[in-house]
C-alpha cells in the first residue's frame, strides 16, 4: 500500500497513541517531583512522531532513512526511559514498552525496506518516471501471472 500523508502511516499513528499514553503517565500525581525525568521522556516520545513525518515529507529516500533512524533512537530512548520508571517504586507501567519495541521493530522493517529500494524518493520522480515504475511493476505482475498460470497447466 502507497501512503500519500504521514497521518495514514499506522507507524507514525503507533507512535501518537504511544505518545499520549506516556503523556498521561507523566500527568499522574505520583510523577512529581521526578521533573527531568518526565521532561526527558515527554521529549523522546514526541520525537517518534515528529521525525516520521518530516522524514516522510522530506521527499528523498535518503532523508527519509536518516530522519527513520532518527525516530527509531527516539523510540529506543523512550523504551530505555520506561524501563527506569518501571523500576521505580512509585512509578509502575503498563504496556507502553511494548508498544515502544512494536515502534522500533516497524521502524526497522521501514528502514531496510527504504534501503533496499532503487526508488530514490518522491522528489525526484516525474510523471515519465512514474509512468515508467507503474508500467514495470505492471509488467511484473502480468509474467508472474502468466507464470502461475503455466505452473497449473503445465
Amino acid at each position: 500500500m502507497k501512503y500519500k500523508r504521514f497521518e495514514d502511516l499506522p507507524v507514525w499513528q503507533d507512535a501518537i497513541e504511544l505518545a499520549v499514553r506516556v503523556f498521561a503517565l507523566t500527568a499522574r500525581p505520583n510523577f512529581k517531583g521526578y521533573g527531568s525525568l518526565k521532561d526527558q521522556i515527554e521529549r523522546a516520545v514526541v520525537s517518534i512522531s515528529n521525525n516520521i513525518a518530516e522524514g516522510f515529507e522530506r521527499g528523498t529516500t535518503p532523508e527519509l532513512l536518516t530522519f527513520l533512524y532518527i525516530s527509531r533512537g527516539s523510540s529506543g530512548e523512550t523504551r530505555s526511559l520506561l524501563c527506569l520508571i518501571d523500576r521505580l517504586p512509585a512509578l509502575r507501567i503498563s504496556d507502553l514498552r511494548s508498544r515502544a519495541e512494536s515502534i522500533s521493530r516497524q521502524l526497522r522493517a521501514w528502514a531496510d525496506s527504504a534501503q533496499n529500494s532503487e526508488i530514490r524518493g518522491q522528489r525526484y520522480l516525474t510523471d515519465k518516471g512514474r509512468r515508467a515504475t507503474t508500467e514495470a511493476r505492471e509488467r511484473e505482475e502480468f509474467l508472474k501471472e502468466l507464470e502461475e498460470i503455466k505452473a497449473r497447466h503445465g
